[in-house]
């Protein structure tokens, strides 16, 4: 019994550190305008961007500040 009910605390701890986490990067996406109603035909690029940044967007806040180098090969003609 008791097992279960620490499984079940430290679940609930791990939920809410993730919606904390993602609220954060969140509040970064916001902050860097990707998330505008003024740009209605986003690209691939720009939703993979935003995506990215509201899930390491909490690594800026504490100094880390990721960054991807994505060079895509041009496709064939």
């Amino acid at each position: 019994m008791r097992t279960a009910t620490r499984r079940r605390t430290n679940t609930r701890v791990v939920t809410v550190l993730l919606v904390i986490w993602l609220l954060i990067g969140l509040a970064a996406a916001v902050q860097r305008g990707y998330l505008s109603a003024n740009d209605n035909n986003a690209s691939c690029a720009e939703v993979g961007t935003t995506l990215v940044t509201i899930v390491a967007g909490p690594l800026n806040y504490v100094g880390a500040n990721p960054k991807i180098d994505c060079d895509a090969p041009e496709p064939s003609r």
